[in-house]
């Protein structure tokens, strides 16, 4: 076997388990200057209660937006919760609380001394 079929079939025995994988909702995308983010959700649809949030920051050039600092919280009276970074794959998560739905998820986004808020409304 070649090193370019292991590395074909690795690659999707990856996209079977991830497929497989938890229950979970990805909404809409936004973009910030050159990064496209998206949000994904487990359990899918939302419940009261802990939900994890994987915030996903992708290069509009291609390849993973892994220098940012993004946070998140569900309500403009709650403190901002720093999402962990996996990697440098351009993913960061958290797990936090939600309350009655429907909610906005708030993701902040920080980079370079610039900043900007993402809202994702959840259904």
């Amino acid at each position: 076997m070649t090193d370019t079929s292991r590395y074909g079939i690795a690659a999707v025995l990856c996209v079977l388990l991830f497929a497989c994988g938890a229950e979970r909702s990805r909404l809409p995308t936004q973009e910030w200057q050159d990064v496209v983010v998206g949000v994904e959700t487990r359990p899918a649809p939302v419940v009261v209660g802990m939900n994890e949030f994987l915030v996903s920051a992708t290069r509009t050039t291609g390849g993973a937006g892994h220098d940012l600092l993004v946070f998140i919280r569900m309500h403009e009276s709650e403190p901002w919760t720093q999402s962990i970074q996996d990697g440098r794959t351009g993913i960061y998560r958290r797990a936090i609380a939600v309350g009655a739905v429907p909610q906005t998820l708030q993701v902040r986004v920080k980079r370079a001394g610039e900043e900007t808020v993402l809202m994702f409304p959840l259904h």
